[in-house]
């Protein structure tokens, strides 16, 4: 495992990466670089860091390995100006969101470079350092791209760091990544911001949209709060498979408005009907699943203290909360909380102690 770690770009995820390869890999030296030195003077204060400065430099020097959590359009000049500081037995890792755009850039480098290229699906709106945490990459996807050069004992050894900060790791080709990611993340985002700024354009001076703007809607355009700077570069990183899988939205968009222009209500129905089965299917537990989850729905009214009293009786009956969330949309769910936990035995005994104080339980296959 790595004894002395770099990271470019102390944010989000490169301060969440620092905490948890110091907490749960044991990696005893961590140097950083950032363009703002009030964030390098906070991570070392409270002990995240051991050394910074505010480019790169032969602090670098010594490292196992290096990641680049910068906008992806500053990847590439970054990995130019380590290549020569770290030496090939170092690996130059990042977190970006794009894959085969830089994978073509690296491979110019030849083998003065060690690459994996890395993506941890996980995130949030929120983006700077004092957002980051330990737990941040817990039973998330954790994709890894390495190039055709590396030995695969180096492949393992990153796929073991990633499972040891609590991430699900998923080797995959660069190109194979993009096209997916275009599909599940960058054109959702697109389409989130686009929804946004049509309720906005829609609005009247009245304001009625942004006030009843609750709920699903909410929900659903959560993503469009996320870093403009990042997706900007994201945008034109991708561009080829965004594009594409923009064409086949607008098709997809194109095919519902005739139908509902013709007055087509079984067309209409499958539309929705299909997009359910599709969906509910993403929580059902296969073979070929990575984790599986074992979940339930509990209805519990909205008063003070609610949850409080299911965590504090679950947890005094020995069992773990592997994760919960609030289900802000009823419509079509079952219950206002749920939860997900460690096993089907947890989950079987958890049903049984809430049963017995009349909650109702929703067990979710």
């Amino acid at each position: 495992m790595y004894s002395k770690v770099g990271i470019v770009g102390l944010g989000l995820i490169g301060g969440s990466l620092c905490k948890a390869l110091r907490n749960r890999c044991g990696v005893k030296e961590i140097v950083a670089a950032n363009r703002s030195e009030d964030v390098l003077i906070t991570a070392k204060n409270e002990g995240v860091i051991d050394d910074y400065a505010l480019g790169i430099t032969d602090m670098f020097k010594g490292c196992d390995i290096v990641f680049i959590c910068t906008p992806v359009n500053l990847i590439f000049d970054y990995a130019k100006k380590l290549a020569p500081i770290v030496g090939t037995d170092c690996i130059i890792s990042d977190v970006g969101s794009t894959k085969a755009h830089l994978y073509e850039e690296i491979k110019t480098l030849g083998d003065t470079v060690s690459y994996i290229g890395g993506h941890p699906m996980t995130g949030s709106e929120r983006f700077r350092y004092n957002a980051s945490k330990e737990h941040l990459f817990e039973n998330a996807y954790y994709i890894i791209a390495p190039a055709e050069n590396i030995p695969d004992e180096k492949t393992a050894e990153f796929k073991e760091m990633v499972e040891k900060i609590g991430a699900i790791p998923v080797i995959v080709s660069p190109y194979e990544h993009d096209y997916a990611v275009a599909s599940i993340s960058h054109v959702p985002h697109i389409i989130a911001a686009a929804l946004v700024n049509n309720v906005k354009k829609l609005d009247s001076d009245k304001g009625y949209m942004h006030l009843l703007a609750a709920g699903g809607f909410k929900d659903i355009t959560r993503i469009a709060s996320s870093s403009a700077d990042m997706w900007e570069g994201i945008m034109f990183e991708n561009k080829e498979d965004i594009l594409s899988v923009l064409d086949s939205f607008s098709d997809v968009i194109a095919d519902i408005r005739k139908s509902i222009a013709d007055d087509n209500h079984s067309e209409v129905h499958s539309y929705f009907q299909n997009a359910q089965e599709y969906r509910n299917s993403f929580n059902t537990t296969t073979p070929k699943a990575f984790v599986k989850r074992y979940e339930i729905d509990v209805d519990v009214l909205d008063r003070p203290g609610s949850i409080a009293i299911i965590t504090v009786m679950l947890s005094s009956n020995g069992i773990n909360i592997k994760n919960m969330g609030i289900v802000n949309n009823r419509e079509n769910n079952s219950g206002a909380l749920s939860f997900a936990f460690d096993s089907e035995e947890d989950r079987q005994r958890s049903v049984e102690l809430l049963r017995d104080m009349n909650y109702e339980v929703t067990v979710k296959e």
